[in-house]
């Protein structure tokens, strides 16, 4: 059929068109806009996929950078995903396994005097050099009267008070004094929290750096290490520090254990003031 002029109902010559005609054109029309009616819903489809894609893609963004529903409203990742990554983050950050650290001067039994004495009194009349205690940092042994109280600090305290919290139920975590990072901001925000948001053991966890250079090797952390977790007879290193180790220690091992979890320490006093 030949096609029509602009006159509906005509065709190139001007003969009107039969009624079979005219049914001819108008399908062929109604064709022609169903045509560009599929097309419209095809790219309003395509659109509505592109939208959709692109907010899938923000939605993972956000989850990525904050931490998503594993994180606080301040990107501070929660307990139990730290908890879930601690094992994990032990290899990733060179950690040794948690020893069990021995009496001051390597003396015998459970629970020697000496590994507990408060400095002043006899045999321990001053502070011993550091180079006396078993470990670096130490774990137990003669410490001030006095124990240090809970908090960040960011310069090193007087070390032998951090004993006597140790023997307290507390919760040192020392870290090097040239450690910087991600990792040592996400550590201090993570215990800086406060108590009620939620619950994480603030009370009794120590941070700092360990640096005594009057005390020679003894006042720095071994080479290569740049953490130090430590409880009452308990410690485990790292080269490089790490929010999930030190919180997969402190869980554990501080007084009382986080959400219920079974205490693994050994602490003299574990219901101390600090």
């Amino acid at each position: 059929m030949g096609g029509t002029d602009q006159r509906s109902g005509s065709n190139e010559d001007g003969r009107r068109l039969t009624k079979a005609e005219r049914r001819e054109e108008a399908r062929l029309k109604r064709e022609e806009i169903q045509r560009k009616m599929a097309t419209r819903k095809r790219n309003q489809r395509m659109g509505l996929v592109l939208v959709v894609v692109a907010v899938a893609i923000a939605v993972v963004a956000v989850f990525m950078t904050s931490g998503g529903e594993d994180a606080s409203a301040s990107g501070i990742p929660s307990a139990a995903a730290l908890l879930s990554q601690a094992d994990a983050a032990a290899g990733s950050a060179g950690c040794d396994t948690v020893q069990e650290t021995p009496n001051y001067a390597n003396t015998k039994g459970d629970d020697p005097a000496i590994d507990h004495t408060h400095i002043g009194t006899p045999p321990v009349t001053s502070p011993p050099a550091l180079s006396t205690y078993p470990t670096i940092p130490p774990a137990s042994g003669p410490h001030d009267p006095s124990p240090l109280p809970a908090g960040v600090y960011d310069s090193p305290p007087d070390v032998y008070r951090t004993i006597h919290s140790l023997e307290h139920g507390a919760v040192i975590i020392w870290y090097s004094p040239d450690a910087t990072g991600k990792q040592l901001d996400d550590l201090i925000a993570f215990y800086t929290q406060p108590a009620a948001d939620p619950d994480i053991g603030q009370a009794k966890i120590i941070i700092a750096p360990y640096d005594y250079p009057d005390q020679g090797a003894a006042g720095q952390l071994p080479a290569g290490v740049q953490m130090a977790v430590v409880a009452w007879h308990r410690l485990q290193t790292c080269t490089a520090v790490s929010l999930p180790v030190a919180f997969g220690f402190s869980s554990v091992y501080e007084v009382p254990g986080y959400g219920g979890q079974t205490y693994k320490g050994v602490a003299r006093e574990p219901n101390g003031a600090m």
